[in-house]
């Protein structure tokens, strides 16, 4: 498949190193040409110099049959215009922006630009290493009414099952990472010790269920 990039900072460069890595093609745009140094020497795809929301830029990068674009350059205005440009000039549906301010992020989210809020996402990050318990998003879905959040659990969770959490919290467990690797747990699976949990839930319903995975449970297993 064929990916396009705007912006060869540190993140747009690995992003094509990556990309290019599974064996994809991909495009980089950037209005500075000094810019590209930041990809390897190996690097095999197209390196364009010009803006990302420019349609002239964009066909030379391979838009017009491009999967998916990102906009990861450092201006907030760019990304998004880039990314409208993208989407509803070229009918191209994977497109993602980076966005500085969380508030504006929240916007275009609900306007169907997926978005990656940077301060949000590391704010959110160091807040999980300074405090003792929690959620964390890892998506909203573009309403802002559906949340995807790791949760931390107090300890006696440990041994009850995900039907049981399920039933108590209201919440749907997605996933649970397990000594690194990522598991589809069943209703039958039961929470371990060390186990990081994944949960879906409505977005006015997160103060209630990490109230209740955060204390101890008050039910008895059945």
């Amino acid at each position: 498949m064929h990916f396009v990039i705007m912006g060869c900072g540190r993140v747009g460069a690995t992003l094509a190193q990556s990309l290019e890595n599974r064996g994809h093609s991909v495009a980089v745009v950037d209005q500075n040409p000094d810019a590209f140094r930041r990809l390897s020497s190996e690097f095999s795809g197209k390196k364009v110099t010009g803006l990302g929301f420019d349609r002239d830029t964009l066909i030379q990068a391979g838009i017009e049959d491009a999967y998916a674009f990102a906009a990861v350059s450092d201006g907030d205005n760019s990304n998004i215009l880039a990314a409208r440009v993208v989407r509803e000039t070229y009918g191209v549906d994977n497109v993602v922006a980076r966005i500085y301010d969380p508030h504006r992020a929240e916007i275009y989210q609900r306007l169907g630009i997926p978005t990656v809020a940077t301060v949000r996402w590391t704010s959110d990050q160091v807040l999980r290493r300074m405090l003792p318990l929690g959620a964390t998003d890892e998506y909203r879905d573009p309403s802002g009414q559906v949340r995807l959040a790791q949760t931390d659990f107090h300890p006696e969770w440990a041994g009850r099952s995900v039907a049981t959490i399920e039933s108590v919290t209201g919440a749907r467990v997605a996933f649970l990472g397990r000594f690194g690797e990522g598991v589809l747990a069943t209703p039958g699976t039961v929470l371990q010790e060390n186990d990081v949990l994944h949960v879906l839930m409505r977005a006015a319903d997160a103060p209630t269920v990490e109230r209740l995975l955060t204390h101890a449970p008050k039910i008895e297993e059945n």
